[in-house]
């Protein structure tokens, strides 16, 4: 399989997952049926991990938008464990990263219309697990936001890729 027309299949389908196999195929030069069976190959190697809908901010109710930053008391891998456990419990909380740097976590929170962060700071965020400190940061205005991911934006790397397990069908390079 061409690791060029993956790419290909995967940008188009990253930039709108509502394509048609035919529309795909046209777009990579194969038939309806042979690009179907690309995705399928996609989906089944875990390239392609699922689909979902983008909802606009107004949509979601115009959320206020805040960039959370956690320390944790420690960074053993309980503490660590508990508080990851108990994050994903939080609705408000869109993303959570693990960090390096001055912070353990960053967090993207969203709040709706009537909700104060002032509540989830205090009754929420505080109350987990090994937190000794956060640091929060409104985002007043979102600049760029790119939720999809394109090879063409990535400079190709002068060594190419050798493992054959690294490419979504397994075949060799």
């Amino acid at each position: 399989m061409s690791i060029t027309i993956e790419r290909r299949i995967l940008d188009l389908l990253a930039a709108n997952s509502d394509l048609t196999s035919a529309e795909l195929g046209e777009a990579v030069g194969l038939s309806p049926s042979a690009a179907h069976r690309r995705v399928a190959q996609l989906r089944e190697s875990g390239a392609i991990t699922g689909y979902r809908a983008i909802l606009s901010r107004a949509a979601r109710s115009d959320p206020s938008i805040v960039l959370v930053n956690v320390t944790l008391r420690d960074q053993r891998k309980e503490t660590m464990a508990a508080f990851e456990a108990e994050i994903v419990r939080c609705p408000q909380v869109v993303q959570c990263f693990l960090m390096s740097g001055e912070a353990d976590y960053m967090l993207h929170v969203e709040l709706r219309r009537g909700e104060t962060f002032e509540r989830i700071h205090r009754e929420t965020l505080s109350q987990l697990p090994g937190v000794t400190r956060l640091a929060s940061h409104f985002v007043i205005r979102e600049v760029v936001t790119r939720l999809t991911f394109s090879f063409a934006r990535w400079p190709r790397t002068a060594t190419p890729v050798t493992d054959s397990s690294l490419l979504p069908t397994g075949e060799a390079v």
